[in-house]
């Protein structure tokens, strides 16, 4: 099935039920060693993650905060895929580079002005192809509006915390 099939189909199905737009994602983690932590997505998929040994994990995986830059440069990349689809403009090459400022004295409480997430995040993506440079500024106005994994870190989020003691 091409993304044309798949954006024709969703607004197809959206279009004739509004409830067809919404979808829920779960993941279930379980600390398995020091820092480690399996984790388990609802569509079954298994992810590692772990800490540095400066962190004192065995960096066994990605740690969290390199997962999050790996969330926000993918979900970045789909979303060119998407909205080129969309807007009929060709590119050859994509890629995404994001880095992110994290200052650990707000994780081990050692400076309570200093937030413990990024302080910073930059994402660069490099397009190549035979379209003018409007069309790929285009082109990232619509990823930048439409990309879910940004307008989650630039918009708060409400988060609901809870602790069962089992």
């Amino acid at each position: 099935m091409s993304i044309a099939d798949v954006i024709a189909g969703t607004r197809t199905a959206v279009a004739a039920d509004s409830a067809a737009a919404s979808a829920t994602f779960r993941v279930r983690h379980e600390l398995v060693g020091p820092t480690e932590v399996h984790a388990r997505t609802g569509s079954g998929h298994r992810v590692t993650i772990d800490e540095p040994p400066v962190l004192g994990g065995a960096n066994a995986a990605p740690n969290p905060v390199e997962y999050a830059l790996t969330a926000i440069g993918s979900c970045q990349a789909i979303t060119y895929r998407f909205w080129a689809e969309q807007l009929g403009i060709a590119f050859d090459t994509l890629s995404i580079d994001v880095e992110g400022d994290l200052d650990v004295r707000g994780f081990f409480g050692i400076d309570p002005t200093v937030r413990p997430g990024y302080q910073e995040i930059r994402v660069t993506a490099r397009v190549s192809g035979p379209e003018t440079p409007e069309r790929y500024e285009e082109l990232q106005r619509a990823v930048d509006e439409h990309c879910p994994v940004l307008d989650m870190f630039a918009n708060p989020v409400p988060v609901s915390l809870q602790l069962e003691v089992v």
